[in-house]
């Protein structure tokens, strides 16, 4: 049963020393309780504190680390069925697949596409997280070596091992060391043995069923023999199938706790359709609906952005907006006679107006506003755009030390602020800029200060 906030804090040795990035125990202690953040980042709590309360307190979809360092990859730790009800917490995995029976140049191109194909979006680096290994010949000795080729290759890249031998498994984890792979898979058949593998090498580990119901099973069986650190396959290989069993355990994990399904999920779309526009459009569904990693055939960049995208949208927290700094960002190198324009601080309205500046090449002072993660109409609507708020912030700001002119250049969706700038800024004159961000380049182009 969770545990509250007050009870918590009974168990904390109430400092208030702010170590842990939290103002005092109380506060620290109902965000533990709410699920926002863990016990361990307590540095005086006891161990026993952070067992006992770890286990009370911990989501009911258990939180996996595959991996450490640059490679280090989470799935699970999830708390709700939808993303309105608190927010979605660890971003589905999405890994590519390589087997021991490719060649070496199809092994190379997957290896080179996972590192290259790489985005950058409202300052998110979007990327795939893994890659999965499976040992399709059951030579120990291959499979050990193209594991080795991947660690040394993808430094940063999760590693699935997959293989129906134990043997191998234990020789590929030893060769992974510090980065902790995840191992595939435990049957109804050879759970035993599997088990004794993951406790040996300290990985987590897959429970595979023919079915909901087997998997359940299998679950059962691993945490019987003590681990804790799992994640589940279905073993559902149809689209309709693995919607339903991801919706399924994760309403069971969620709403009735049922323990054997309390773990993310490992899904395989690569071995749904062999059609890669298919294997897509399934990869969606699963991202959209639970899935902690998907497994696909290969990397293209035209598909996998989309799917980037999707994951981006869906585990962004709705209660936190996306903001940058309020600051003065310097673009194209900019002097004391380059233009001023402001903004706010929305992730998204920065990035695109930051990113047009920085195409039409006019070296370029850009003001950004805090208007708490609101857009630029939104913002002034509220309240948290206005002239006076601007005034301030210019002058905190330092611009006017920056540059010899005074004009400032404000988004064309405030044109009715002008005149209550031009009396909060005396000596400043307000230049009406684009309404959109796309005309900025050619605005700029044609900038000159006001005389």
């Amino acid at each position: 049963m969770a545990l509250t906030g007050i009870q918590i804090l009974k168990m904390l040795p109430k400092k208030n020393c702010g170590e842990c990035g939290i103002p005092t125990c109380l506060a620290f202690a109902m965000k533990v309780a709410a699920g926002q953040t863990e016990i361990g980042e307590c540095p005086y709590v006891s161990d026993e504190v952070k067992e006992q309360i770890g286990e009370a307190s911990a989501p009911p979809i258990r939180t996996v680390k595959i991996g450490a360092g640059d490679s280090a990859y989470a799935t699970g730790g999830e708390t709700c069925l939808f993303r309105h009800e608190k927010r979605f917490e660890n971003p589905t995995g999405i890994a590519v697949l390589v087997t021991t029976e490719m060649n070496e140049a199809d092994v190379d191109g997957r290896i080179a596409r996972f590192k290259n194909l790489r985005y950058e979006r409202v300052g998110v680096l979007l990327k795939a997280d893994l890659i999965a290994i499976k040992d399709t010949k059951g030579d120990s000795a291959a499979f050990t070596a193209l594991t080795k080729k991947v660690l040394d290759t993808a430094l940063d890249a999760g590693i699935i091992l997959m293989s129906d031998k134990g043997d191998n498994l234990k020789a590929a984890a030893a060769a992974c060391g510090e980065r902790k792979p995840l191992l595939y898979a435990a049957t109804a058949d050879n759970a035993e043995a599997m088990a004794a593998v993951a406790k040996e090498t300290g990985c987590p580990l897959v429970a595979k069923g023919t079915n909901l119901d087997d998997t359940v099973a299998v679950s059962e069986k691993l945490l019987a023999a003590g681990l804790k650190d799992l994640m589940l396959d279905s073993g559902a290989r149809t689209i309709r199938a693995a919607l339903e069993d991801s919706v399924v355990g994760r309403r069971s994990a969620i709403r009735a706790k049922f323990k054997p399904l309390g773990f993310p999920t490992i899904t395989f779309p690569c071995e749904i359709s062999a059609d890669p526009l298919m294997e897509a459009m399934v990869a969606s569904v699963l991202i959209a609906k639970y899935a902690g990693i998907v497994v696909l055939s290969d990397l293209q960049g035209d598909i996998l952005f989309p799917l980037l995208l999707e994951r981006l949208n869906i585990f962004t927290d709705p209660q936190r907006p996306m903001v940058v700094q309020e600051d003065v960002y310097n673009i194209n190198g900019p002097t004391e006679d380059s233009p001023v324009l402001i903004t706010c601080n929305f992730s998204l309205t920065y990035f695109i107006v930051s990113g047009e500046i920085e195409g039409s090449k006019v070296p370029s002072w850009l003001l950004i506003k805090d208007t708490e993660g609101l857009s630029v109409l939104t913002a002034w609507a509220a309240g948290k755009f206005g002239a006076d708020m601007i005034a301030a912030f210019m002058k905190k700001s330092g611009i006017e030390s920056k540059v010899k002119h005074r004009e400032l250049i404000i988004p064309g969706y405030l044109a009715s602020m002008k005149g209550e700038l031009e009396e909060e800024l005396a000596g400043w004159t307000i230049t009406i800029g684009p309404r959109e961000a796309g005309h900025l380049p050619a605005f700029l182009k044609e900038w000159k200060p006001a005389a």
